[in-house]
């Protein structure tokens, strides 16, 4: 079978759809991967796999969605694919409905996170839900990665089928690693008995910047470290020069996008996410199976992932003082930390290893391992 993979940039393609189409090939069918070029593309394109860059944008622009969902059919029904599969909320949209348009026999969607359960004005989460209802009625399959999102989906009649899926990372990748944890931190010179907090996540305020930064005033004993950067079509206030403006001095350290992640989270102590909004994300995942314990918000995914007082700690999302308290209370307490980081890689170890969530999503896309001639 011919499979199309479609998201929005290369930053989601990399990060999100390239362990799948890797598995797509290793069943033996072909895949295309589709979103914005970038430069995130290469490495992708160093594994063999062929990938479409179309005109994409991640704004509210009826002219650029429509150059999108033209140069979508053009490329449907050249390729004739088996299967569209689409990913993210405008992007996924136009991919379905172009589908639709150009004859595509099956249509699959899963569903990150949606737009309408962020903030915003009551017009934008109205057209955001509009679209999903819309988008339900073009698709075969509809899969979303929490739990919370298909509860939303049946709830709201976008799909009364939703099936949650879940996200996944290779615990054989992200694992706990002492001679990663010397590296890292010699590296940077920081000291083995330093506390350190992490942050992996695109540098936009909703990631909860504003109230970390905050937050790390108070916890003077701790360095944080910080990977990830804006991408060039991230809107809003520029979270580097809140967090450099801040006070915490040698304490911050701004590491960019950076291709050892798993590397740095062993060197690490303590991981957070303050999110506003989330689906199931995918640097939780990463923290748990490295063994660090997680500081998230009590919001939709991450409270799936998070067992509060077991695993991590949960608070509200939005406010510096709380955040505060429970960064400052793991620091303090080298035994809860790992306790609660063995309780955190085991819980996702068993729900969150990544072969077995691409297994079932290729069963549930009907791609069953290729039959070998005279087999």
């Amino acid at each position: 079978m011919k499979v199309i993979e479609v998201t929005n940039v290369d930053f989601s393609l990399r990060h999100f759809l390239l362990p799948l189409m890797r598995g797509i090939r290793a069943r033996g069918h072909e895949v295309i991967g589709v979103c914005a070029e970038g430069p995130l593309l290469d490495g992708v394109r160093d594994e063999g796999f062929r990938v479409v860059g179309l005109p994409f944008v991640r704004r509210v622009s009826p002219l650029a969605h429509l150059r999108a969902l033209l140069a979508l059919v053009r490329l449907f029904r050249a390729e004739r694919p088996d299967l569209v599969h689409a990913h993210m909320p405008i992007s996924g949209f136009l991919a379905r409905l172009a589908a639709r348009i150009a004859g595509v026999p099956r249509v699959a969607y899963t569903c990150h996170g949606f737009l309408f359960n962020q903030s915003g004005s009551w017009p934008r989460r109205s057209l955001a839900l509009a679209m999903e209802w819309i988008g339900g009625r073009l698709t075969d399959v509809y899969m979303v990665v929490s739990q919370a999102e298909a509860a939303d989906a049946r709830r709201l009649g976008i799909c009364r089928t939703a099936v949650p899926v879940g996200n996944g990372r290779d615990p054989v990748r992200y694992h706990p690693d002492p001679v990663a944890r010397a590296r890292i931190r010699s590296e940077l010179g920081t000291p083995d008995e330093r506390v350190v907090i992490v942050a992996v996540s695109r540098l936009v305020r909703a990631k909860g910047y504003p109230e970390l930064a905050a937050a790390m005033r108070a916890v003077p004993e701790a360095e944080l470290w910080v990977v990830g950067e804006r991408l060039a079509s991230d809107r809003g206030d520029d979270m580097a020069a809140l967090l450099t403006s801040a006070g915490l001095g040698a304490r911050l350290r701004l590491l960019g996008y950076r291709h050892d992640v798993a590397a740095v989270l062993a060197a690490a102590d303590i991981f957070t996410l303050p999110s506003y909004f989330e689906g199931l994300p995918m640097s939780v995942i990463e923290a748990m199976l490295t063994g660090l314990p997680v500081v998230g918000t009590n919001i939709g995914g991450s409270r799936e992932q998070v067992l509060e007082g077991e695993t991590g700690l949960l608070v509200k999302p939005r406010q510096a003082a709380p955040l505060a308290t429970a960064l400052a209370r793991l620091a303090a307490d080298e035994t809860l930390r790992t306790t609660m980081g063995e309780a955190g890689r085991a819980r996702a170890c068993a729900l969150y290893d990544e072969a077995r969530v691409i297994s079932r999503t290729l069963d549930l896309l009907g791609l069953p391992a290729a039959k070998l001639e005279g087999g």
